[in-house]
């Protein structure tokens, strides 16, 4: 479904990104995980488009089902079909649950009815008519996941949507991500938590200093925990 090779992304001068090549099959849940500033939210906005402003610029080739993704813009990746949902979540304080599902329009290939959002998130149906800043960490969270599904993604770039929420809504957030994949979605998960990686996603990929060190499965993430955590100096 994607696959990016010898991908490379400078800020400036300074180099990010190191040659990464990987593959993601449709159906999957890959991870990548390192430590802060090791290059995850670099490559999630390299794959959307959104990295070459300011002085910022990368190389290497990007395709999305068979299209060539390196000269569109952001928002025509996302009528192929990549949804992005940053690390602070982008959610309208002032607009409703339902005015910030609603107000972006469906323009991917498979934009979920909001009947099967509230299905796969109850959770937002009991807060529709909340505005975003009455949302608990998690709530917004869920917002977030469920606007890029709302406007049709069929690969999901995730970056780090545990960070700062308790243990029981990170398992919550668990149960989503394995619903959705099990409704056709792909995911691309930045993340720290190797627990909660481990429980989700069917690979990860390990990033260090801009490149892929090593790719694991998940029998040898449960088996190599202490040394990933130590690795990623948690």
């Amino acid at each position: 479904m994607l696959r990016i090779e010898d991908l490379s992304a400078w800020y400036g001068e300074a180099r990010v990104l190191n040659d990464v090549s990987l593959e993601i099959a449709e159906g999957e849940i890959v991870t990548l995980v390192g430590r802060n500033g090791a290059g995850k939210t670099t490559l999630l906005r390299c794959v959307m488009g959104l990295h070459a402003t300011g002085g910022a610029r990368a190389t290497g080739t990007i395709e999305f089902l068979g299209t060539a993704l390196t000269r569109l813009p952001a928002h025509r990746r996302t009528r192929c079909g990549l949804g992005y949902v940053p690390d602070d979540r982008g959610i309208y304080a002032t607009l409703t649950v339902e005015e910030n599902l609603t107000l972006p329009p469906a323009v991917g290939p498979r934009p979920w009815p909001l009947g099967q959002i509230y299905e796969t998130f109850p959770r937002l149906r009991e807060r529709r008519r909340s505005p975003g800043t009455k949302l608990s960490g998690g709530e917004q969270q869920m917002l977030a996941l469920a606007r890029v599904l709302r406007m049709g993604a069929r690969l999901l770039l995730c970056d780090e949507p545990t960070e700062g929420l308790s243990p029981l809504i990170v398992q919550q957030i668990g149960a989503i991500l394995r619903d959705v994949k099990d409704q056709g979605v792909t995911v691309l998960l930045v993340e720290q938590n190797i627990h909660f990686a481990a429980t989700v996603a069917d690979r990860h990929h390990l990033l260090a200093e801009g490149r892929i060190v090593r790719s694991l499965g998940n029998d040898e993430v449960r088996a190599r925990e202490h040394e990933l955590l130590e690795h990623l100096g948690i």
